[in-house]
């Protein structure tokens, strides 16, 4: 699977290292993606979760039921 968040939706940043000499590289900022299990009350079991800090913020605020209410509008496989 990719690097993206299944809440977020983050990806990876995209750029150029500059060094001391100026010389460019391209590299890429990662996001912090965890691999995470909720258990969620709704469906009566857990369901496991690739996401990012941020996505785990927005969990602890919105609740997993909705976050999950969200993902499965989406067509999103958990």
């Amino acid at each position: 699977m990719s690097a993206v968040c299944q809440v977020t939706g983050r990806k990876p940043g995209y750029g150029k290292q500059v060094s001391h000499s100026h010389r460019r590289t391209s590299r890429r900022w990662e996001p912090n993606l965890q691999s995470r299990r909720y258990f969620v009350p709704s469906l009566g079991r857990t369901v496991r979760l690739k996401v990012s800090a941020k996505g785990m913020k927005t969990i602890d605020k919105r609740g997993i039921d909705a976050v999950v209410a969200d993902l499965a509008a989406k067509g999103v496989k958990f």
